[in-house]
């Protein structure tokens, strides 16, 4: 097992992971491992035409996923528009030989189309609408490739210094400034909140998310009354 010490930027600095690279591994054995470490979640598995990473995310991992997922949730609320979040569910394509756990994701536009679903198949279901991913370490696994077989539409992607608003588009993925799922945000304003994490509570912090966000609601209010 390694252990990879990330770059010197403050954020960066509170990122530590250890991961494992197995090689060689069959698809039953890594379905064998989802189903035997189902009473591990902090236990994250991608895997890739044989290649299996372990990674055992550290608190710090953790904590800026869910401040990640807490903006949507929060901002879909005060939107008021439906959203089916399924944290750190294990996606996978038994035909494409892979399969990941996302940080977070959700269901979003396509809601509707899971809703009280309790068995999810991506060769007939649509794939989460966005995806969460925080890198802290330079792993060895193409997960943004496996994200893209999978279909899913836009992923955010804190990678130690900055945060991505990435975008499907040809089967790759494109930056982009604002995001299409939410596009309340862009990429500017996603890293702002995660830097005044450094500095407020949690609690503070979401409660200056959602006053934000109302603001945004109530500039966008204003402009089509002046229209």
């Amino acid at each position: 097992m390694t252990s990879a010490i990330a770059s010197d930027t403050p954020l960066a600095k509170l990122l530590p992971t250890n991961i494992t690279i197995l090689q060689g591994i069959h698809w039953d054995t890594y379905q064998n491992l989802v189903r035997d470490l189902e009473s591990q979640p902090g236990t994250r598995l991608t895997y890739d035409d044989g290649t299996l990473e372990i990674m055992m995310p550290l608190p710090p991992h953790e904590r800026y996923k869910r401040l990640l997922g807490r903006f949507v949730e929060v901002t879909t609320e005060e939107i008021g528009i439906e959203i089916f979040s399924l944290g750190s569910t294990t996606w996978t394509r038994e035909d494409l030989r892979k399969g990941l756990e996302a940080d977070e994701c959700y269901y979003i536009q396509n809601e509707l189309a899971v809703r009280g679903k309790d068995v999810i198949d991506l060769t007939i279901d649509p794939p989460p609408d966005l995806a969460i991913e925080v890198d802290s370490t330079s792993s060895s696994m193409n997960r943004m490739g496996i994200y893209a077989a999978l279909g899913v539409p836009e992923v955010w992607r804190f990678d130690r210094e900055t945060l991505t608003i990435l975008s499907l588009v040809n089967n790759d993925y494109q930056p982009r400034e604002i995001s299409l799922v939410l596009p309340i945000f862009d990429a500017a304003v996603l890293m702002k909140f995660l830097e005044l994490s450094l500095i407020m509570g949690e609690t503070s912090l979401i409660r200056h998310v959602r006053e934000w966000v109302r603001e945004q609601l109530a500039k966008s209010s204003t402009v089509v009354e002046e229209q």
